[in-house]
C-alpha cells in the first residue's frame, strides 16, 4: 500500500538551542510506521525571532509544531486561540494553523499522567494521598496540575526559592500548598509521591541530595529528568525497592496529541520507541 500524500504534512520543534532535541527521533519513527508523507525538522530561532517565525508557518509549509525552551511563555503571548490547559499552564508547547490563526495547547500534563498511567497502571491515584513535587518552573506546574486532575488531595511543592513555589499554589488552594527546600526531610517521610521536575541528578548537574529512608515501601518516586535515564534518585529508590518512573515517558506521551493534530493519526506509545530513544540517549 502506498502512504498516504498529506500536502503540507510538514511540524517543527523550535527552540534555541535546539540541536539536541529527540522530538524529531520521536515523530520521524510514527511517520514511517504509519507510512505518512510528511517531515519534521527541529528548527532554532532566537527569542527576538519567534514572533515573525510563528506568523510566517503557512509561508514555510509547516501545518504545526512544537515549542521547547525557552519559547514555550512567548508562545503563549503569541498564539491567537489557546486551549484551556495552555491558559492553566500560561505556556505553549503545541501550536498549529486552523483558518490561518495560530492555536496553542500545552500537552505536557497529558504527558506526564499518561506516563504513570503506563508504568504504574491504571488506577495508580487510589494510593496516592500526598505528593511532593520538587522545583517550580513549568514542568513542576503541569505535573501539579495532572496530579490535581487524578484527584490527588494534598500537594506540596518545595523550590529553593520559595516565591516561586508559592505562585503554583494559585492553582487549586488548598489542595496545593508552597514548602521551604530545608524542610525537604520532614515533607518526604509523607509523600506517596514524590517528583523531581528539578534539573538536579541531569547529565552534568549535581545529583539531588535527598534520603529516601523515612519513605512508605508502597512510595512511588519519580524524575522528569531523562538524560541519563536512571538518576540517582532513581537508582536511590530502586535500591529500596520503591515503585519508580523515569522521565522519558512524560516526553514520549507529550508528543502523541501534536502528532495528531499535524498528520490525522493518534500515534502509539511503544516498547519499539522507547527502545530508539533509549539507543540515542546511550549513544550520546
Amino acid at each position: 500500500m502506498s502512504a498516504p500524500v498529506l500536502p503540507g504534512a510538514n511540524a517543527f520543534v523550535v527552540g534555541h538551542p535546539i540541536k539536541h532535541s529527540r522530538s524529531p527521533l520521536i515523530h520521524g519513527h510514527w511517520l514511517r510506521r504509519y507510512g505518512i508523507v510528511g517531515s519534521y525538522k527541529r528548527v532554532d530561532v532566537p527569542p527576538d525571532g519567534l514572533p515573525t517565525f510563528l506568523n510566517s508557518l503557512a509561508e514555510r509549509g509547516f501545518r504545526g509544531g512544537n515549542v521547547t525552551i525557552p519559547h514555550k511563555e512567548a508562545a503563549y503571548r503569541l498564539a491567537g486561540e489557546l486551549t484551556d490547559r495552555a491558559r492553566r499552564l500560561e505556556a505553549v508547547n503545541t501550536v498549529w494553523l486552523d483558518d490561518g490563526r495560530l492555536h496553542g495547547d500545552n500537552t505536557d500534563i497529558l504527558g506526564y499522567v499518561a506516563h504513570l498511567d503506563q508504568t504504574l497502571g491504571t488506577g495508580w491515584e487510589a494510593g496516592i494521598d500526598s505528593a511532593l513535587v520538587l522545583g517550580a518552573g513549568g514542568a513542576a506546574r503541569a505535573v501539579v496540575a495532572g496530579l490535581l486532575d487524578r484527584g490527588v488531595g494534598r500537594i506540596l511543592v518545595a523550590n529553593r526559592t520559595l516565591a516561586r513555589a508559592e505562585e503554583i499554589v494559585g492553582l487549586a488552594p488548598p489542595r496545593v500548598a508552597a514548602v521551604a527546600w530545608a524542610d525537604l526531610g520532614k515533607h518526604v517521610a509523607a509523600a506517596n509521591l514524590l517528583v523531581n521536575t528539578t534539573s538536579l541528578g541531569m547529565a552534568g548537574q549535581p545529583p539531588l541530595a535527598l534520603d529516601l529512608r523515612s519513605m512508605s515501601a508502597d512510595a512511588v518516586v519519580s524524575d522528569i529528568v531523562y538524560v541519563p535515564l536512571e538518576t540517582p534518585l532513581l537508582a536511590d529508590a530502586r535500591r529500596r525497592h520503591l515503585r519508580t518512573v523515569d522521565g522519558l515517558g512524560m516526553l514520549l506521551h507529550q508528543a502523541v496529541p501534536g502528532f495528531e493534530r499535524w498528520f490525522g493519526v493518534r500515534p502509539e506509545v511503544t516498547a519499539e520507541l522507547r527502545a530508539l530513544v533509549v539507543a540515542d540517549i546511550e549513544g550520546g
